[in-house]
């Protein structure tokens, strides 16, 4: 009998912790991983409680009557686990209705099958008296044996993201990890020594006495080590959302160079959805030999040109190794150098022109004053007139290209391409009164980038400047899709040469190729900035054709007010 008080009082001690621990972590709610643990801890709770009153019944069928209803708890305990698990350390993803059902299905039927007393569960039930207590012995049937291995593989599950934790910088990590593992330990091993005799006393599971310590475990981590103040739930979705939202692609390979992941940027690096490349051969995507890092480098150094966007990417690779610094995998990065590139491009191309162009205009320069030097020449000071004139205009191209690259760092201005269209025909015909240019109305609905005035400017003033006939003239039309909008400007003299073409399609001059000016690099490079590319013909029977392909932006707010305000 002062065995039975003594177990009696062991049994109300662990309600009365765990109750506690439960009510704290229902007061938690909705913190990840609360619900889970009041489940948890309710189970252990009803589980030592219907053991109170079974071991007070006197009665075989009293007895079987709670124990089998005993059951109830003893299932919600690894459920509750499992999910308190996965919640707490950020992998919530897998706590969904679907997911909890699936989890469901063998404590559900466990429930049926001992409701029912059914010999699958327990093939055989009798009462012995150990140590002056009247208990209950039973003989585990075929179901016993399922319930008890599915009840420790969702203690394993369970058990592997907090094991993580033991090993993370956060000391309020490990101390929470530490003691949440007794929690699950204590009633595991006592439970273990029933299942294989090593306890004493027949009939007897030290299971709900090992709740007392798993009781004060938990109340240990809600309170000494905050275990719902400071959570590592975020951590998982925080190290996927800067993968998704990185802003330069990747891609993970396996050891074997198969794509195991990729993100929003990487997808749109290659032109493809995730689905479709997924547990595809890298190779089979990209069919280039630099980017496979088989050799376990961690730098491709290698550029890469997209075949989707034609933009292009610098690329590195990052090793993956496992805890015995074995390479499992691999990283790849695409890092954007387009607009780098480009700018390396732009100033190349100024420096070259200015060297060249200006080094002739001075030799000229110097040349024509020698000889006025010696005989008062009037064509030679012309020449130095006009020469010091092409410098002073370079000067000014290079300012205005300057102006573009400063407007190309701010936000982009939505203007109308009306507006811009008709004040640059304006500043040129003051320049070029006897030039006849003719336009096609633009819709006012049509809207593009405020950088590209200069380049409107430049080219109708450069389809007029370098026409040698008697009556130059420009045209100018406007094309639009809704989203696009193609303006070409069409003009009457010689054309631009074939030399000068070539160079503005490559992007770069070189020290024997060099264009005439840079009126025609302003207008590819104010282009390029607002989103945009220009190309050149020849036009039918001379001239040349310009067209600027540039996006359709949205008008901006203050217009779309005025537009709505009556008249």
């Amino acid at each position: 009998m002062f065995s039975l008080t003594i177990l009696t009082a062991i049994l109300l001690a662990t309600i009365a912790i765990g109750t506690t621990a439960a009510l704290i972590a229902w007061q938690e709610r909705p913190e990840p991983g609360a619900a889970p643990l009041v489940v948890l801890l309710a189970g252990q709770c009803w589980w030592s409680a219907l053991l109170i009153f079974d071991i007070e019944a006197s009665t075989l069928g009293a007895k079987l009557f709670w124990a089998n209803l005993r059951w109830i708890g003893v299932v919600a305990i690894p459920v509750g686990w499992v999910l308190f698990s996965l919640e707490y350390t950020g992998r919530d993803r897998y706590v969904r209705p679907r997911y909890i059902a699936l989890l469901s299905i063998v404590p559900v039927l466990t429930v049926v099958v001992a409701l029912t007393d059914s010999t699958l569960l327990y093939t055989d039930s009798s009462l012995v008296r150990e140590e002056g207590m009247l208990l209950l012995s039973r003989t585990p049937g075929p179901w016993f044996w399922i319930i008890t291995a599915y009840t420790y593989l969702l203690g394993l599950l369970g058990s592997v993201p907090l094991i993580e934790l033991i090993r993370d910088d956060s000391l309020p990590f490990r101390g929470q990890s530490a003691a949440l593992l007794v929690a699950i330990l204590a009633p595991w091993v006592s439970n273990i020594l029933f299942l294989v005799g090593a306890i004493p006393v027949t009939g007897l599971d030290p299971t709900p006495v090992a709740f007392s310590i798993s009781g004060v475990a938990c109340l240990g981590a809600l309170t000494r080590f905050q275990l719902f103040g400071k959570s590592p739930s975020p951590n998982p979705r925080a190290r996927r959302l800067l993968f998704e939202r990185m802003p330069d692609g990747a891609i993970v390979t396996d050891s074997h160079d198969y794509i195991v992941e990729i993100n929003d940027a990487g997808s749109d690096v290659l032109g493809t959805e995730p689905r479709h490349v997924l547990g595809r051969p890298l190779q089979e995507i990209v069919p280039d030999d630099l980017l496979l890092p088989t050799d376990g480098s961690v730098a491709v150094g290698s550029s890469f040109q997209s075949p989707h966007d034609g933009r292009l990417y610098d690329v590195t690779a990052t090793a993956i190794t496992d805890i015995h610094d074995r390479t499992i995998g691999h990283v790849i990065t695409f890092h954007d150098i387009s607009e780098h590139v480009r700018q390396q491009q732009r100033h190349e191309v100024l420096n070259r022109v200015f060297r060249h162009n200006i080094r002739t205009e001075t030799n000229v320069i110097s040349s024509y004053a020698e000889l006025l030097a010696d005989e008062d020449d009037q064509g030679a000071a012309d020449e130095i007139t006009a020469s010091a004139r092409r410098i002073e205009e370079l000067g000014v191209k290079a300012r205005e290209i300057i102006d573009v690259f400063e407007r190309g760092r701010d936000s982009i201005e939505a203007v109308p391409l009306e507006s811009l269209l008709a004040d640059g025909i304006a500043t040129v015909s003051e320049e070029y009164p006897n030039a006849r240019i003719d336009r096609e109305p633009a819709s006012v609905d049509l809207f593009v980038a405020s950088v590209l005035e200069p380049v409107f400017v430049n080219l109708i003033e450069n389809g007029i400047e370098h026409n040698t006939g008697p009556n130059p003239s420009v045209r100018v039309t406007v094309e639009s899709d809704g989203d696009r909008v193609q303006i070409r400007i069409a003009d009457n003299g010689s054309g631009i040469e074939d030399y000068e073409r070539s160079i503005l399609e490559r992007g770069t001059e070189t020290p024997l190729e060099h264009g005439s000016g840079l009126g025609l690099w302003l207008a590819k490079w104010g282009t390029e900035i607002a989103g945009g590319e220009v190309t050149f013909e020849t036009d039918d029977p001379t001239g040349s054709v310009v067209t600027v392909d540039v996006p359709v932006l949205s008008p901006p707010a203050d217009h779309a007010e005025s537009d709505d305000s009556p008249s």
